[in-house]
C-alpha cells in the first residue's frame, strides 16, 4: 500500500465522485515503493481539462500547462497538479511532442511514458496500474524503456539521460537494448538545451552507481561533456596511476564524498592531463601544469552547461588546488589557508581524498589522515589563527603612519608579513610586525636606489 498525502487523497476522492478516474502517477509512484520519501506527487486523470477546472471550481486553479492537459489546484496553499490521460502527437525536435490527444483510457497514458518504472499508477481503491512490468523492473532494479528504445529516445533526447541518471541515482542496470540505443542515438542530445543536461549531469554525479554508468556510457558522457574526450584510454605511465585518466576520474567521483561541489570538481579535476603530457628519459609520464589547465577547462564546458557563476568558480578552485601538496602540520595547512578559504579548504581536502582514492592502492590517502587535515583546519579556524591580512596585527593604516607610502610597496610589505607570521618566523604581534615592515620598506628604499 502506498501512503498518499490528505490533498492527493481529496483530490482523487473529488474526481471520482464527479464520475472520472484519477490516480497518482510516475515519479511519485516508484519512489514510494522503493521505501522512499517523496514530496512531489502528481495525479493524473480521466478528466478533460475543463473538467477538471470545474471539478475544482471552489479552489484557486491555474492553466498552468493546459495546452498539453495540465491544472495546477492550490489545496491549503500547496499546489497539485492534475494532468488529463494524453495520447502524444508527432516530435520532431527531439523534445516536445506537436500535439497531444486527451484519452479516457489510463493505459494510454501510460505508454507515452520513458521507463517502465516511472509507467506506473496507483489508486487507493484499484491499486497499482502496470502495464509494462514495472514494478519487476523496480524489484530486478532495472531500467528499461517502454516500447521500443529507439522510439522513447528519437521522441525526446533528454530521456537519454534520463536514462543513465536514474540508473545511477538508483543504483540500477540499464536493460542491453535500452542501454544500446541510449548510447547510438546520443548525438541527439545535441538538441537538449545546456540548462535540461546540466540539471541532468549534477544528479547523474551524484548517484551511488555513478563510476559504472561513467564508464559504461562514456560515448554519452563525452557527448555532453566534450573536455573529457581525450581522457579516455589515456594512459598515465606512471607507478601513483593504475588507471587511464578517465577510468581514474570515474574512480575518484566515485570514492568521494557524495557532495556536488566536489564531485563536479573531481569530474573536471584531470581533463587538462593529455594536454599537458610528458615523459622523462626513463618514461615515466609526468603531467605538470595539469591543475591550471584542467580548470582552464572546466570553466569552458561549465559555462557552455550554462553553470551558475557561483557554482562555477567554486569548482574551478578546487579544481585548480586539488593537487596542492599539503602536510599534516598547522604550518602547512595555514600556507595553504592564505590561498583559499576555509570552506574551501574542507572541500579541497576532500576532493584529493577522493582523487588519491582511485590511485595506485599504496598511494592512496587514507581516511585518517583527510581527518587529520580536517581537524587542522577546524583548530585553525576555531583559534582564529592569522591565516589572512585581514587577521594580522597590523594594518594599511599603521604601516602608513611609518612613512610607508600606500601603493603596491606597502601591499608587498603586508603580504611579506603575513607570510612571515604564516610561517612562523615572527610572531603575530604590532610591535615586531611594525619592526620588520620598517626593514622592509628600508630595504625596498635600498635596492630602488642602488638601481637608479
Amino acid at each position: 500500500m502506498i501512503n498518499l498525502p490528505k490533498n492527493v487523497l481529496s483530490a482523487i476522492s473529488m474526481l471520482e465522485y464527479a464520475g472520472f478516474e484519477a490516480f497518482a502517477v510516475g515519479g511519485c509512484v516508484r519512489d514510494s515503493l522503493l521505501g522512499k520519501e517523496v514530496n512531489d506527487f502528481d495525479l493524473t486523470t480521466s478528466a478533460f481539462p475543463e473538467e477538471t477546472k470545474k471539478v475544482f471550481q471552489d479552489f484557486n486553479v491555474y492553466e498552468t500547462g493546459i495546452k498539453h492537459g495540465t491544472v495546477t489546484v492550490m489545496f491549503d496553499g500547496e499546489p497539485l497538479e492534475i494532468t488529463t490521460y494524453r495520447i502524444d502527437g508527432k516530435y520532431s525536435d527531439n523534445r516536445h511532442p506537436e500535439s497531444v490527444t486527451f484519452t479516457r483510457n489510463i493505459e494510454d497514458d501510460l505508454a507515452r511514458r520513458d521507463f517502465t518504472v516511472n509507467a506506473l499508477a496507483y489508486n487507493p481503491k484499484i491499486g497499482i496500474v502496470d502495464p509494462f512490468g514495472g514494478v519487476d523492473d523496480l524489484n530486478n532494479g532495472v531500467i528499461r524503456a517502454v516500447g521500443g528504445a529507439d522510439k522513447r529516445f528519437s521522441e525526446d533526447a533528454l530521456r537519454i539521460l534520463r536514462c543513465v541518471r536514474f540508473a545511477s541515482t538508483l543504483d540500477f542496470e540499464i536493460e542491453k537494448d535500452t542501454a544500446e540505443s541510449a548510447k547510438k542515438l546520443s548525438y541527439l542530445l545535441d538538441n537538449v538545451s545546456k540548462e535540461r543536461i546540466f540539471s541532468e549531469l549534477k544528479k547523474l554525479v551524484c548517484g551511488k552507481n555513478v563510476f559504472k554508468i561513467l564508464t559504461d556510457f562514456s560515448e554519452i558522457i563525452t557527448r555532453i561533456v566534450p573536455e573529457l574526450s581525450s581522457c579516455v584510454g589515456f594512459e598515465q605511465n606512471n607507478k601513483y596511476h593504475i588507471y587511464d585518466v578517465y577510468t581514474h576520474t570515474a574512480k575518484s567521483v566515485s570514492a568521494s564524498e557524495n557532495n556536488l561541489l566536489v564531485r563536479l570538481a573531481l569530474l573536471y579535476h584531470d581533463c587538462g592531463k593529455p594536454f599537458v603530457y610528458s615523459e622523462d628519459e626513463k618514461g615515466c609520464g609526468h603531467f605538470f601544469g595539469h591543475p591550471e589547465k584542467s580548470a582552464e577547462l572546466a570553466e569552458k564546458s561549465l559555462l557552455n552547461l550554462k553553470c551558475d557563476n557561483k557554482t562555477l568558480e567554486r569548482v574551478k578552485t578546487l579544481v585548480k588546488y586539488h593537487d596542492y601538496k599539503l602536510e599534516p602540520t598547522k604550518k602547512s595547512m595555514k600556507k595553504f589557508l592564505t590561498k583559499v578559504s576555509f570552506d574551501e579548504a574542507r572541500l579541497i581536502v576532500k576532493v584529493k581524498f577522493g582523487d588519491m582514492s582511485a590511485h595506485a592502492p599504496q598511494y592512496a590517502m587514507s581516511k585518517k589522515l583527510e581527518k587529520e587535515y580536517l581537524s587542522l583546519i577546524d583548530e585553525i579556524e576555531h583559534d582564529g589563527e592569522c591565516v589572512s591580512l585581514k587577521n594580522l596585527a597590523v594594518n594599511g593604516q599603521d604601516l602608513f603612519c611609518l612613512g610607508i607610502p600606500k601603493g603596491r610597496i606597502m601591499g608587498d610589505i603586508l603580504n611579506t608579513l603575513l607570510s612571515e607570521v604564516v610561517s612562523e618566523k615572527i610572531p603575530n604581534e604590532k610591535d615586531p610586525l611594525l619592526k620588520k615592515a620598517n626593514e622592509l620598506f628600508e630595504q625596498s628604499n635600498k635596492n630602488q636606489n642602488s638601481t637608479d
